[in-house]
C-alpha cells in the first residue's frame, strides 16, 4: 500500500485542529468506528497530547459487536443493516456512555470495493453526539477502498470540530 503523503499531513492537521477543539471546550472523545478500522483514533494519537481529550476508541467492525458493546438497537440493524443515520448516532452515543466521554464520533459505512448491505461502496454515515446535541452527516464518497476510508477520517473530524464550535450549549471551561 503506498502512503499519500499529502493525505496523511490533512489526517494530521484535521486531527490537531479536533484535539484543539475538544481541549478548547474541556470535553473528552471517544470513539466508535466501523469501516475505519482504528483510523480515526490513530490520526489523533499522531499528535502529541492526544491522551489529555482523547479517552478511547472502540473498533466495532462487526454488526453484532455494535449491538453487543455499544448498544445499538439490534432490531434496528436487523431492520437497516450497519449503513444507517440512527446506527451512526447510537454507535457515537453508545462509545461516549461506555467510555465515559463527553462527546463520542462514530463511522459506519461501506469501503468497498463493491456494494454491501444493499448500499454501493462510499455510501458513510458519519455522527458526533454530546448529552446537548447531535450531528449526523451521510457521505456518498469516490475512489477506491483506501481513499473512501481517509475521506470518511477527515469527514468525521470536520463534523466534531464543527459540531464543538459551533454549538452554544457545549459547556464551557
Amino acid at each position: 500500500m503506498i502512503v499519500d503523503a499529502q493525505g496523511a499531513q490533512d489526517r494530521i492537521r484535521v486531527a490537531t485542529a479536533l484535539l484543539q477543539a475538544a481541549a478548547d471546550h474541556g470535553v473528552t472523545l471517544a470513539i466508535a468506528e466501523s469501516l475505519t478500522g482504528g483510523q480515526v483514533s490513530s490520526s489523533l494519537v499522531e499528535v502529541p497530547g492526544a491522551s489529555r481529550v482523547l479517552v478511547g476508541t472502540v473498533v466495532a467492525y462487526a454488526t453484532r459487536i455494535k449491538a453487543q458493546l455499544l448498544g445499538v438497537d439490534a432490531a434496528h440493524l436487523e431492520r437497516t443493516g450497519p449503513v444507517d443515520r440512527d446506527v451512526a448516532l447510537q454507535m457515537a452515543d453508545g462509545v461516549r456512555r461506555l467510555l465515559g466521554a463527553d462527546v463520542g464520533l462514530a463511522t459506519t459505512g461501506v469501503a468497498g470495493p463493491g456494494p454491501a448491505d444493499g448500499h454501493p461502496a462510499g455510501t458513510v454515515h458519519v455522527a458526533v453526539v454530546a448529552p446537548w446535541g447531535q450531528r449526523h452527516r451521510e457521505l456518498h464518497l469516490s475512489g477506491d477502498r483506501s481513499q473512501i476510508r481517509c475521506a470518511t477520517v477527515m469527514e468525521v473530524c470536520e463534523l466534531a470540530i464543527g459540531f464543538l464550535q459551533k454549538d452554544e450549549r457545549v459547556p464551557q471551561p
